[in-house]
């Protein structure tokens, strides 16, 4: 870790490269990154929030409710996307620089971030016309952001390495990231899982998973919503245990993930 804030320099400037790759030949630029998750969030009010009635059980607006889970989660998915290619797409640029290499999937996860940055102030304004506001509520949303950022770097290493290993990690990742989208308290509130039909074991082994409790504490950060417990905890402990196997697999397969470069 000490290394690669050494290197700090170098992982800032992949970042901006990667940026600028992807949006120079593009008339809206960063746009792009607000547009996507608008667009999915209007089909699925329009859906579910118009047609079918949703309600969030605090009381809060749904549309809110369904933007602040779809910006959390499009950074998820677009590290779950990227994560994959961060070694095998700069081969030449590893093994010829002599940096740290855990930089590589690093930079993939803060660039996701910075394009979820930039939808922050979307977010404030769709507080503020669906009457909900702002409030002290948001200073829950640095802890879901660290939280999320902590885990998701664990799951960039982890994917990144074994990715140049089995090319099959890639694809099934993009079958996972499909998943995952219904499997979290995305576009319904976790209330809906809770309150259902299914046996307790499930509801418990379902809030163990890390990312329903990143995705509480993003809703709590804009909808007043009140995590349960057991997703907090969850969340907390599985981002470190995830960092950590994510580090420790890395540094583990790196000598062979060179020789495959």
């Amino acid at each position: 870790m000490a290394a690669v804030w050494q290197y700090r320099g170098v992982l800032g400037l992949l970042v901006r490269r990667d940026l600028t790759v992807k949006y120079q030949q593009s008339v809206l630029g960063y746009l792009w990154s607000l547009i996507e998750p608008l667009t999915v969030a209007a089909i699925y009010w329009f859906v579910f929030g118009v047609l079918y009635g949703e309600r969030v059980a605090n009381g809060a607006p749904y549309i809110l409710f369904l933007a602040s889970g779809l910006f959390a989660w499009l950074w998820v998915a677009g590290v779950l996307s990227e994560a994959t290619t961060a070694l095998t797409g700069q081969a030449g640029l590893i093994t010829t620089v002599a940096v740290p290499r855990e930089i590589f999937p690093i930079g993939r996860v803060i660039g996701k971030f910075v394009e979820y940055l930039a939808a922050l102030p979307v977010l404030a304004l769709i507080a503020v016309l669906s009457g909900s506001g702002l409030g002290p509520r948001l200073l829950v949303l640095p802890v879901a952001v660290l939280v999320q950022g902590v885990l998701l770097v664990g799951v960039a290493l982890l994917l990144a390495s074994l990715n140049v290993m089995v090319r099959d990690v890639g694809r099934s990742v993009r079958l996972l990231s499909r998943v995952l989208f219904y499997a979290l308290p995305v576009i319904y509130p976790l209330t809906r899982v809770l309150e259902s039909s299914l046996p307790t074991w499930v509801t418990v082994g379902y809030q163990l998973n890390p990312l329903v409790g990143v995705m509480e504490l993003h809703h709590a950060a804009w909808t007043d919503a009140v995590p349960p417990a057991l997703t907090l905890w969850s969340a907390g402990i599985g981002s470190v245990l995830l960092l950590l196997a994510g580090w420790w697999v890395f540094r583990r397969l790196e000598p062979v993930v060179l020789k495959e470069l």
